[in-house]
């Protein structure tokens, strides 16, 4: 047999670490290429999996063939197979799961077992509880599959039931391969099939009855004026017709019907931004002479090294991507724009659109699957060479890539770590930086200390924009309560479409803003004055000067709900929750305490559950409290919140985005969200509660994320000439992170932390590698965490790996969490994947280069 005719395919079972080769067979000969989506034996049951590589001689003496090709064209690209194997060694994650990121939810499909009852006997007695009800199921809704019956009957292990069940001849099972649940999507079209004279004569003689004889006349007289094949939906709604008239009118042969595809698109009802590019600053001129040269050579196809772009917030980086983008397009390649969360995308997308119309995409989580396989066939096709979104748009199937742009690149959001593989997007952008010999923008106000690292001792280029960039604003006195923007990307949003577009307003005459004074109010001095408000009596004057003013105000708090944590004021009891023994946090909106760990609810006691007294009293302070008394203090204010909470629709971030910025609101309290890019132009005051929340968790990147929060919140103010302050209220007034960052000098900052940083061993010395075990019994989760340090130590030993250290078997800060008992090993080593490649770890979960030690 030809030495072509043999592949090595990633078979998707996400346990199973390893490629299996097989033969193709002559029918799929010359069809099956790398990358391709196929359907295989394995271990007598169909699987899907994808082909990686042709192999010469196959591994196995008789390979079976492949079964079938799912989809004629290859749905990795030969770029995302090498980035697919190196993501697989870097994380230690088998292949196929690393595959799965690049292809869109519902088109693999994992294999199933469907179970069917065979028994005419529906007595069951002699059964345990399990049983009985998986044949209850069975009886009641007949043949049903693996994944039917754990949703059916949740938090029980089903197989041992199962298995006795088949010994016993009651049920059978067989594998089954699911289709994909994703397809493209067709409409029915109906289009004129005959001339206008033969028409005029049809159409006295449609029906013996007047009304069908009137809605047919006007369905005809409709598409007599529509040169191309029209949705029948529109026909309906043109001539009150139905499908029946239509089929009557195709016997006639007046019309013909017919399927066409339609492209499902998330962008269909965004409106560009109407702005023209704007005239560069000196800073945004400097800093583009020096992106220009790179972008060429990486056209060229040499060696470049990533840029990192630190500009402080409004300075202006996006009109540098824009450029880049256009500059990548005109040479013919394609362009990744990650942003770090799904709410900064709507204002992004109409930034790209304005200037690549018909040429950008979209993709995150919040689309729904048809969206998702559109806007990737789209992408794969080579349609949409722009893709925008969170880090699932770096696995985009683009084929020759020359741009990736990484905006707000310190944010932890581009560490992948709630399912596996676990992975950095920053590492995978430079990993395919390399492979596509593309450029690298790193964009950010406040990158981290391990980038500014790199930067600093010539690992990456460095550029500064150091002033901010506003425009002058002439719109009208008797307008100031206009509209600026909408982002109008839903149903609900649309209807502010008719406000005024913020380049109606604005000059584009470029000034200098300058960022906004930051006041540090130490609360310990309030509280010694007999203030006893949330709000400091500088903030409180301040937010009543911003509504006086007609402005708008931002209220930063790091801490969802009304009160922290429940107290018992007899026997000093705290509600926790069952499963993570950790706080409840109180919700007043339905009187509930909530576990934002792992979604626990109950209601609110009237008794305490130990000593059964009723003086539980609350404690602590959230979004939600905020809200209630920013709406207690000032009654005349409007109020929005934006947090984890009232973001659970689709949709909901542009509906708030759109409706602040549209100033229907005065006031917007919100948790880190509202810290993100975000451009607000009436915005003239932030005020930051609780500065200090996160100083105390016991994770060394804790001062850095507090300094990052602090200056990107209090850049959400002063964006226009108005300019603007921010009131910083702290118990820690003197600590470092927050006197840097109230004076906006992340020089100092990085100085005193890579000290401290340099003196600890922490990135960027060293590299970290964090083991952590998971068990619902707390002894049996601590033996295998010791049991797997000792392998570990005993690996350092063997191979004298004397830069490398690992921790004790400890328990995590967050020692339980959903039920589970959580221990941890920390790996300090220059290359952590070695220390661990080969050491047994299952059922422990691994993360490289971890975003925090919690």
């Amino acid at each position: 047999m030809d030495v072509s005719r043999f592949v090595r395919v990633a078979v998707n079972i996400p346990v199973l670490n390893g490629e299996f080769d097989y033969s193709v067979p002559d029918s799929l000969d010359g069809k099956v290429l790398p990358g391709c989506l196929v359907e295989v034996p394995f271990n007598n049951r169909a699987l899907q999996g994808v082909v990686t590589r042709f192999v010469d001689i196959p591994e196995v003496a008789d390979p079976k063939p492949v079964t079938a090709l799912v989809d004629p064209i290859p749905v990795v690209t030969s770029q995302q197979l090498e980035l697919a194997v190196w993501m697989a060694d870097e994380t230690l994650t088998p292949i196929c799961q690393c595959i799965d990121l690049m292809l869109p939810p519902g088109l693999a499909s994992q294999a199933d077992t469907l179970y069917e009852n065979i028994s005419n006997d529906e007595n069951l007695r002699g059964l345990d509880q399990t049983e009985t009800r998986i044949m209850q199921q069975l009886i009641n809704r007949g043949s049903l599959r693996l994944h039917q019956l754990e949703r059916a009957i949740p938090h029980v292990s089903l197989q041992g039931s199962l298995r006795k069940l088949q010994a016993a001849g009651r049920i059978t099972s067989r594998s089954v391969l699911m289709p994909p649940r994703v397809r493209p999507k067709f409409v029915r079209t109906a289009a004129l099939a005959c001339s206008h004279e033969t028409l005029e004569q049809a159409k006295k003689n449609l029906s013996i009855f007047p009304a069908v004889q009137v809605r047919r006349q006007r369905a005809l007289e409709y598409l007599a004026d529509e040169p191309l094949p029209v949705e029948v939906t529109w026909v309906y709604a043109a001539s009150g017709c139905n499908m029946d008239d239509l089929i009557v009118l195709q016997e006639l042969d007046l019309i013909v019907l017919n399927e066409t595809e339609v492209w499902r698109d998330p962008l269909k009802k965004v409106v560009p931004l109407d702005q023209p590019a704007p005239e560069l600053t000196i800073d945004q001129q400097n800093a583009w002479q020096s992106i220009l040269p790179v972008l060429k050579k990486a056209n060229c196809g040499e060696e470049i090294r990533p840029i990192l772009l630190r500009g402080v917030t409004s300075s202006g980086k996006t009109e540098l991507y824009l450029r880049a983008v256009e500059e990548t397009l005109l040479c013919g390649r394609q362009a990744i724009i990650l942003v770090p969360e799904i709410s900064l995308t709507p204002l992004a997308v109409q930034r790209f659109l304005s200037r690549f119309p018909g040429q950008v995409g979209l993709i995150h989580s919040k689309l729904t699957p048809g969206e998702r396989y559109d806007t990737w066939r789209r992408a794969r096709a080579g349609v949409l060479p722009v893709i925008i979104g969170p880090r699932s748009a770096l696995f985009a199937p683009l084929k020759n890539i020359g741009l990736i742009v990484v905006d707000e690149c310190h944010d932890d959001s581009y560490y992948q770590d709630d399912f596996p593989p676990v992975y950095s997007a920053l590492r995978v952008a430079q990993k395919m930086m390399r492979l596509n010999q593309s450029a690298l923008i790193l964009g950010s106000a406040t990158p981290d200390v391990t980038q500014l690292y790199n930067a600093r001792q010539g690992n990456w280029d460095y550029l500064e924009l150091k002033n901010r960039v506003s425009f002058t604003q002439t719109w009208p006195a008797e307008e100031t309560n206009s509209t600026i923007t909408v982002d109008p990307l839903s149903d609900s949003a649309s209807s502010l479409s008719q406000s005024k577009p913020i380049s109606q307003f604005d000059s584009f005459e470029a000034i200098d803003a300058g960022l906004p004074p930051v006041e540090i109010v130490d609360m310990r001095e309030e509280l010694k004055a007999g203030s006893r408000s949330m709000f400091s009596r500088l903030l409180q004057t301040s937010i009543q000067k911003v509504l006086d003013s007609n402005e708008q105000a931002i209220i930063f708090l790091n801490r969802r709900g009304t009160s922290t944590f429940i107290f018992c004021y007899d026997c000093g009891h705290t509600i926790r929750c069952p499963r993570c023994e950790i706080p409840l946090t109180l919700h007043t909106s339905d009187n509930t305490l909530f576990c934002h760990h792992c979604g626990y609810k109950r209601n609110l006691p009237r008794q305490c559950p130990n000593c059964t007294s009723e003086r539980i009293r609350h404690f602590g302070t959230g979004t939600e409290r905020v809200e209630n008394e920013l709406k207690l203090q000032f009654p005349s204010a409007r109020v929005l919140r934006w947090d984890a909470e009232t973001t659970k629709e689709r949709d909901s971030h542009e509906i708030i985005l759109g409706h602040f910025t549209a100033h229907h609101a005065d006031i917007l309290v919100g948790t880190q969200m509202v810290a993100k890019g975000h451009d607000f132009p009436l915005v003239t005051l932030v005020g930051i509660l609780l500065a200090e929340t996160g100083l105390n968790m016991p994770d060394y990147r804790s001062p850095e994320r507090t300094f990052q929060l602090i200056t990107q919140v209090a850049g959400r103010a002063g964006r226009r000439e108005k300019g603007g302050r921010v009131i910083l209220q702290t118990y820690q007034p003197e600590h470092y992170a927050i006197k840097s960052a109230a004076e906006y000098d992340l020089d100092s900052f990085y100085d005193f932390e890579i000290a401290q940083r340099q003196r600890l061993h922490y990135p960027p010395f060293t590299r970290l590698a964090r083991i952590i075990f998971q068990n619902l019994d707390e002894e049996s989760c601590r033996i295998q965490a010791e049991k797997t340090r000792e392998a570990v130590i005993n690996r350092i030993m063997e191979h004298d790996l004397t830069a490398t250290s690992a921790s004790g078997a400890l328990p995590c800060f967050f020692a339980r969490e959903g039920g589970y008992y959580r221990y941890q090993i920390i790996i300090r080593s220059p290359d952590p994947v070695r220390v661990l490649r080969g050491i047994p770890l299952k059922n422990a979960r691994i993360q490289i280069d971890p975003v925090d030690l919690l």
